[in-house]
């Protein structure tokens, strides 16, 4: 069956008018309202959980501006008729996003700021038009939307706007916060050659936050959004009625992400049912609260792209939209002994550890339990029990995409930083012909590494071509030379000479020199070393049993 995904639709107007594919979230209105009515209400995800889209049906569903029982037909709010007709656009709905509020200095990131808040004064011109607001808000929306304002303005600018929609309207606005710590996290960004100004976006922050949610009679609830909660006395403080839910809390954990049925729905109106347990292998398990989830970007795009392609395979779509600096700063720190949590990680087990879902970015780095958080907080880590509960859990990587990108990140990082006087050791020894001398240089470096799935060999032969690429040798791979494909060929052309190396991975320590004796067979016997008589050939067979290795020499 034809069906329309929209990729990177974050409108739910223009999903629903343009007819395509929508996974219906609306119940979440009337949980959120009728059910728990929160003051403010918080909810904490990673990037690209359907986050920006919620508050897009939730500001079409209330804004008294529109009309939109088209736009709602057949979903499960409707349902709720008596809700509907009491909450359907009746309310001015103030909706901003600050997603784009960063910069490499503070004065760049404040200037985003004014752009942003002119932005929204531009969609709400009726405010300034009407005479039922007072000459001083008018006056002040002046400013803000010609972008004039000053820092008194900028802290007051929501409040000031929710007073003009009660003027003009008669009714308390809804307030709606997209990715409000943004400006934080980026403030908080370590950049080569410019200093953080954390303390100094926070106090604009605090400012704006708490004018719009504190004590403001204006105000008739709150929703906000981010991917941390930043603890209540940090920038929520005096904010009464206010209740946080983050990826640990079971309350609407099915609202972010897609389920089980429903992705197995969409994959049937795709006509791609066949294709649930790659899916799953690669864009399922995480946990919010005891719910499991699929991140739905992922999902949206591959579906997307198979739909072009029937012999699409899947692809990382998430390390594309979300920086993985949160890693590399966690395994720079040498001061955090997290090399072997990572390795269980990365060999698919799962790692105990005391959670927060409260912190502040100007502390994220302070402990190792911190980072620990932000890693599950925004969706690099997961529970790895749905059914835990309190702050001491399990975690575990959630699936193969982004077991990907820890490989990228942290493999990466530890091969870069191996011990530089062990790695010229292995090279001596290798290019001397000291088999034990390289033996026991290559296990030293293999105890510095990080090693992942389970030791196969594909990574040991990344492991020893990375270090060799690294010293600046021309390094081949699995290229056909003879009668076969040796592991790896290393070429030192000034010095006229060629290592040849064919690497087994043991199944017991007791069969290393075994293996070695056949990696050393395989390469007479393919004739590796045939037509290089201008070189000096050296061949090695070595065997690896987890972090020890066994090499022969020819």
């Amino acid at each position: 069956m034809a069906i329309r995904i929209g990729i990177g639709g974050e409108f739910f107007d223009r999903l629903r008018e343009s007819h395509c594919y929508y996974v219906d979230k609306t119940e979440l209105l009337y949980e959120l309202v009728n059910e728990e009515n929160n003051a403010v209400t918080l909810f904490t995800r990673p990037r690209r959980f359907g986050k920006t889209l919620m508050m897009s049906m939730i500001e079409s569903f209330f804004d008294i501006r529109k009309d939109s029982k088209v736009l709602f037909a057949g979903l499960d709010i409707m349902r709720h008729e008596e809700f509907c007709r009491e909450w359907m656009n009746q309310y001015p709905v103030l909706s901003i996003s600050f997603k784009d509020v960063e910069g490499l200095s503070f004065d760049s990131a404040y200037e985003m700021l004014t752009v942003v808040l002119a932005d929204l004064c531009q969609r709400h011109l009726e405010l300034r038009e009407s005479p039922k607001t007072s000459e001083e808000d008018r006056a002040a929306f002046n400013r803000l939307s010609s972008r004039r304002a000053d820092r008194g303005d900028i802290k007051n600018s929501l409040k000031i706007m929710m007073r003009m929609m009660m003027a003009v309207y008669g009714r308390p606005a809804i307030l709606l916060m997209d990715e409000y710590d943004v400006p934080l996290a980026k403030a908080n960004e370590k950049r080569e050659g410019k200093e953080r100004y954390y303390p100094q976006m926070l106090e604009v922050i605090r400012g704006i936050l708490g004018t719009a949610l504190k004590s403001n009679d204006y105000l008739k609830f709150g929703i906000v959004t981010g991917c941390l909660r930043i603890a209540k006395e940090s920038i929520f403080t005096g904010v009464n009625n206010f209740r946080s839910y983050s990826v640990l809390d079971r309350r609407f954990g099915a609202y972010f992400g897609f389920g089980e049925e429903e992705v197995e729905k969409l994959l049937a109106t795709a006509d791609m049912k066949d294709r649930m347990e790659l899916i799953r292998s690669w864009y399922d398990g995480y946990v919010f609260g005891n719910t499991k989830v699929f991140c739905p970007w992922d999902v949206v795009n591959y579906v997307a792209d198979a739909m072009d392609d029937p012999d699409k395979e899947p692809d990382n779509y998430w390390k594309n939209t979300s920086g993985n600096g949160i890693i590399r700063e966690f395994v720079e720190r040498t001061d955090f002994q997290v090399k072997k949590k990572f390795e269980i990680l990365l060999n698919g087990g799962s790692i105990t550890q005391t959670i927060s879902d409260e912190l502040t970015y100007d502390t994220l780095h302070e402990t190792e339990d911190n980072l620990w958080s932000v890693l599950l907080m925004t969706g690099y880590l997961t529970k790895a029990h749905p059914q835990a509960r309190g702050n001491t859990i399990d975690l575990k990587i959630p699936n193969k995409e982004i077991a990907g990108i820890f490989r990228d990140t942290v493999v990466k990082y530890f091969s870069d930083h191996v011990d530089d006087s062990e790695q010229k050791a292995m090279m001596e020894a290798l290019w001397s012909g000291d088999e034990e001398a390289a033996g026991r240089a290559i296990s030293k470096l293999l105890w510095q590494t990080i090693s992942y799935m389970d030791y196969h060999e594909d990574y040991y032969h990344a492991f020893l071509a990375g270090i060799f690429v690294g010293r600046g040798y021309e390094v081949e791979s699995n290229k056909e030379r003879g009668l076969g494909r040796p592991d790896i060929r290393l070429i030192d052309d000034a010095n006229r000479r060629i290592l040849i190396i064919e690497a087994k991975k043991s199944a017991h320590k007791e069969e290393m020199e075994q293996d070695c004796q056949e990696a050393l067979r395989q390469i007479v016997d393919q004739e590796y070393a045939k037509n290089l008589d201008e070189y000096d050939v050296i061949c090695y067979g070595i065997s690896f049993y987890q972090k020890s290795a066994c090499v022969k020499k020819l």
